[in-house]
């Protein structure tokens, strides 16, 4: 694995630091600092989950991090900033306050912005998980998170000891299918390779910020004798691992349920006390979207002045900007999974978009 990417890609399971106050679209601003250099501040536009959703948004402003410690920058005007939507209704609003305060380089995190971002033809933006065409002042971002799911099915394949496991996605859409296509791909073929019979349980929750429904539809999988979970729901998906954490602290360590993490390094969110009173952890595996990576490294472009405009960007395996965590899995599991990792790059794998395709 390229070192310079690693480095960056695991800057994701950073933690941001609890007490940022959420940028409001009605122009309050935090982090105040005292950068001389206007030329190169950048601005996150995050979806309703905001930047501490141990998930999608996160990992890009871990990205945000990373650039301003290496160019010299602090987190306010002339350095980097996030604004927080608390609906779509805020998005175009954010866009335009973040483009007014001088930002040369604002991000749209999510397909639900693509249409605000479409709306500004000044500066230099970047839509995540969706595509722009026809403006030369827009970079495009989207990744291959069906070859890292398909790891992750592997691996849950390699792990389950009932034979099912599940999957729990936000809402329906394309990117959301990439996460659904390769893990069911993943599991199938670990369960060929192992001569077993694996079912996969899927649902929906219709959002990514239900957390309460994501619980309940954990507790019925779990109910069901599944006994990994992979949830690709955004902020909504740490509703499974509240189910996950109360269902485990019934039982002893050795008879827990696990969930497979996405977008960051989630193992954090896996720590409980186990029946008769044990620390355990039960995140077997996160599926990392590197976020980080493209943010850290378009910025840095645009600090060249060498900003991608007009361009897609793909990130998959083979540029690292989509891997998986050794977490808990067992040296058997992992193997395969490195064996994999190989296979798809070299194209020997090919890994479907659609789920059943």
């Amino acid at each position: 694995m390229n070192s310079k990417f690693r480095k960056i890609l695991s800057l994701g399971a950073v933690v941001v630091a609890a007490g940022l106050a959420l940028t409001a679209c009605s122009g309050k601003k935090q982090g105040a600092s005292t950068n001389k250099n206007t030329k190169h501040g950048i601005a996150l536009i995050t979806d309703q989950n905001g930047v501490d959703d141990h998930s999608f948004n996160q990992a890009a402003w871990a990205g945000f991090k990373a650039y301003g410690k290496e160019h010299g920058l602090k987190q306010g005007k002339g350095g980097y900033q996030y604004f927080q939507s608390s609906g779509p209704s805020d998005f175009v609003p954010n866009f335009e306050q973040a483009s007014k305060a001088g930002y040369q380089t604002i991000f749209g995190v999510g397909f639900e912005l693509q249409q605000a971002v479409k709306k500004n033809p000044k500066n230099n933006f970047v839509i995540i998980d969706s595509i722009v065409n026809g403006q030369k002042n827009v970079a495009s971002v989207t990744f291959k998170s069906n070859e890292a799911s398909y790891l992750g099915g592997l691996a849950a394949a390699y792990t389950t000891k009932t034979n099912k496991v599940g999957f729990i996605g936000g809402a329906k859409s394309a990117i959301i299918d990439l996460f659904e296509a390769g893990f069911k791909q993943g599991v199938a073929d670990g369960a060929k390779a192992l001569h077993k019979k694996i079912s996969v349980q899927t649902q929906y929750i219709g959002n990514f910020t239900a957390t309460d429904k994501a619980k309940s539809i954990a507790q019925s999988m779990y109910a069901n004798k599944v006994d990994i979970i992979y949830q690709a729901a955004g902020n909504a998906g740490n509703g499974v691992f509240q189910e996950a954490k109360d269902y485990n602290q019934t039982l002893p360590a050795n008879k827990k349920v696990w969930v497979i993490g996405v977008d960051v390094n989630q193992a954090s969110l896996g720590n409980y006390t186990a029946k008769g009173g044990t620390k355990a952890n039960f995140t077997l595996t996160s599926v990392l979207k590197g976020l980080n990576v493209a943010t850290k490294s378009i910025a840095d472009d645009a600090y060249k002045g060498k900003f991608p405009g007009g361009k897609h960007l793909v990130y998959g395996l083979k540029n690292d900007g989509v891997s998986i965590t050794k977490g808990q899995l067992s040296a058997k599991a992992w193997q395969a999974v490195q064996k994999a990792r190989t296979q798809i790059i070299d194209g020997k794998i090919t890994v479907a978009t659609k789920p059943g395709k």
